[in-house]
């Protein structure tokens, strides 16, 4: 599982730069704290990434 997690964080971290990788550490610190906002936040972030050139 940490493989995985490493090879998607890169992926994400190539594709979307340094901000990609920021999503994804929110949303795994979401996760691992139980913290509603920071996996929020996260989230929101990586939606605006994944959305922004169809806006």
């Amino acid at each position: 599982m940490p493989a995985l997690a490493l090879l998607v964080e890169q992926l994400v971290q190539w594709k979307y730069g340094l901000a990609g990788a920021v999503g994804l550490l929110l949303i795994s610190v979401g996760i691992e704290t139980k913290s509603h906002k920071a996996l929020s936040a996260g989230a929101v972030l990586l939606a605006v990434l994944l959305a922004g050139p169809a806006l």
